[in-house]
């Protein structure tokens, strides 16, 4: 394979998972980091570099579209991305003292519990319960348009939510992530924000996120512009359908997606970390 035909591909398959990203709220990297290791045979460090600007991307692609559409809660993003920037500093900082089998292990365990957790909800919670005390004091409650009109709701466990959110960051500098599936896991399940709302608010941190982080992989050389342009094209194009394609979308339907393609993903990068070949 010469480099335009492996330029072509990676951006094929990085559109594919730019727009799973954007439905899912995952930011892309989730399949990108796989795709490039197990299918291309990429070092995961630069993987994970690559993977990092796709991010960014994406979260500026979907991100507009998103809040054009009156899905992101802005004030839930700019509060929990204060947790998630200082944990994206610690887990790059981190990821430069692994080896990379147990970065990819580490990779694979984190998503086949996403894929677990995704697709078993929780209970929601009663309609008469209190507002949340700090979520009323941050005014952090919202509403988001559906098929009959605005529907409120109420954001709850504010605490847990922030430490969760320290967690998706520390794993987005250590895996080049973007963290979006232990984000939309924290505040749809932790926090008990509906699931698109918590996709997009997602796609909106996801940013950030990688950014912090970003920077020091691109300190230590770990970001090609070779692999990450045609990375970040893909990731970016498919986002933007994937915009498009989430206000009709089936919450059912995203949740399976998610948990069946990245429980896949997991088995075979635990695997490969076990056998020490990545």
């Amino acid at each position: 394979m010469n480099t335009l035909e492996f330029t072509l591909v990676v951006a094929l398959g990085s559109f594919l998972a730019g727009m799973l990203g954007s439905l899912t709220g995952l930011g892309g990297g989730v399949v990108i980091v796989p795709l490039l290791t197990l299918v291309f045979g990429v070092d995961i460090r630069y993987a994970i570099g690559a993977s990092l600007v796709s991010v960014i991307a994406t979260s500026s692609g979907a991100a507009a579209a998103y809040l054009r559409e009156g899905y992101s809660n802005m004030r839930v993003g700019m509060f929990l991305e204060i947790a998630t920037t200082v944990g994206a500093v610690c887990g790059a900082f981190l990821a430069g003292y692994l080896h990379t089998s147990i970065i990819a292990i580490v990779f694979g365990v984190v998503l086949l519990y996403s894929a677990y957790a995704s697709t078993h909800t929780l209970a929601d919670p009663p309609a008469d319960m209190a507002p949340d005390r700090i979520a009323t004091i941050l005014r952090l409650d919202g509403s988001y348009p559906t098929s009959d009109g605005l529907k409120s709701y109420h954001v709850r466990r504010v605490p847990l939510g922030f430490g969760l959110m320290y967690v998706a960051g520390v794993l987005s500098g250590l895996l080049g992530i973007g963290s979006g599936a232990v984000k939309v896991l924290a505040m749809d399940q932790a926090m008990k924000i509906p699931f698109k709302v918590s996709t997009t608010t997602s796609n909106f941190m996801i940013g950030v996120t990688a950014a912090a982080s970003a920077g020091i992989y691109l300190r230590r050389g770990y970001i090609d512009p070779g692999l990450a342009m045609p990375v970040m094209l893909g990731v970016l194009a498919g986002a933007l359908v994937g915009a498009k394609i989430l206000p009709g979308a089936k919450v059912r339907t995203l949740r399976i997606v998610f948990g069946v393609v990245i429980a896949a993903l997991a088995i075979e990068m635990i695997f490969q970390g076990v056998r020490g070949k990545l």
